[in-house]
């Protein structure tokens, strides 16, 4: 039998993974048998999640970082759900958030037996703070908002929103999953440093350039995520916040890794020249007449017609749509103005210039 090859990243335009750093891919070939799971025998790993816990803290304008690396956004999302529902113990808790906000949230209101109540988002794709506003009531747990929303590129206004949560007396929780590595050098409002937010979601395996899997969580307040904790009798470790118990050493090693060589220049770089991409890409896209969204982060959306998409994806570029239908490009690590080129190269063999 043939040995099976990874597949390459040269026509992956839609994923929110990218290729790791070599630094990160080393530490997580030396760590693939550690478990930070029980953190009291493998201390050595536990020691390295400490340190990327301190540069998620120093990316996200957190002082004092209580959290731990999860295996990905979804995991984290269920979690600070679950912390909240925790915490808070409401008789029949609820989440509110905009229709914008990662699927995710349906995976935890169903595991987690809480009522997630989407509202629309603006003109801009972000959330609607009146809708919001409306949406809330005493029952309300989590109010969560998105920083880099997956579909549009787009960013909610957290200090509103969190004015809106802690009025009716909930925890706010941030999707930076894919955002949180290139937002802080942007002008948005997004981090614990712009407001009194209580959880963040955040990836290294995404913008970071760790391998995967290799998400984040943290808490403001140690407090919440103690609200997690159950009893471990049988392991060194007495207790255990995480989701998984066995969880992954490679991930953890390698997003240490990725932050230590890449933070903050390494980063900065790397969004300075895909948002350049990404803003070629659209004024590309609308030159040629298709109607497109104007990339706020590193991700454009366009309309494009059906049979133009699957030709597209019959001539091997891995594209998506977003859930109102444009194609969604997402301008990763490893995405080149030569493979923008040559994507648009084919979308014009498909179709004529259009005037």
């Amino acid at each position: 039998m043939q040995r099976a090859a990874p597949q390459t990243f040269d026509r992956v335009l839609s994923s929110m993974c990218t290729r790791p750093h070599p630094a990160a891919r080393n530490a997580a070939e030396r760590f693939l048998a550690t478990n930070p799971g029980d953190p009291a025998t493998y201390q050595t790993v536990a020691a390295l999640e400490e340190d990327a816990l301190a540069y998620l803290a120093e990316i996200t304008g957190l002082e004092t970082p209580h959290g731990y690396i999860t295996s990905g956004g979804t995991e984290a999302n269920i979690q600070a759900v679950r912390a909240a529902r925790n915490y808070l113990a409401r008789d029949d808790p609820n989440v509110v958030a905009p229709e914008s906000i990662h699927f995710s949230f349906q995976k935890a209101a169903d595991v987690l037996g809480v009522e997630l109540r989407t509202v629309p988002v603006d003109d801009d794709y972000r959330a609607d703070t009146d809708a919001v506003r409306a949406a809330v009531d005493s029952n309300t747990i989590v109010v969560a908002g998105v920083a880099g929303t997956t579909e549009f590129g787009r960013v909610d206004p957290i200090p509103e929103l969190t004015d809106i949560a802690h009025d009716a007396g909930a925890l706010m929780h941030v999707d930076a999953a894919w955002g949180g590595f290139v937002l802080p050098f942007t002008d948005h409002e997004w981090s614990f440093s712009h407001a009194p937010i209580d959880s963040m979601t955040i990836d290294p395996h995404k913008y970071g350039q760790a391998v995967v899997p290799a998400g984040g969580l943290l808490f403001r307040e140690r407090d919440v995520l103690d609200a997690l904790a159950i009893d471990t009798p049988y392991l060194e470790s007495a207790s255990q916040a995480s989701l998984t118990g066995t969880r992954s050493g490679a991930g953890v090693a390698s997003a240490a890794a990725a932050m230590r060589e890449l933070w903050p220049t390494g980063y900065r770089d790397v969004y300075e020249t895909q948002q350049a991409n990404a803003e070629w890409l659209y004024e590309q896209l609308v030159a040629r007449g298709y109607e497109t969204v104007e990339p706020e982060l590193p991700l454009v959306a366009a309309e494009l017609p059906e049979s133009e998409f699957e030709s597209l994806r019959d001539l091997g570029w891995r594209i998506s749509r977003t859930g109102s239908g444009e194609l969604r490009i997402v301008c990763m690590p490893h995405v080149t103005r030569d493979s923008l080129r040559a994507f648009l190269s084919d979308l014009d063999s498909l179709s004529p210039v259009r005037n």
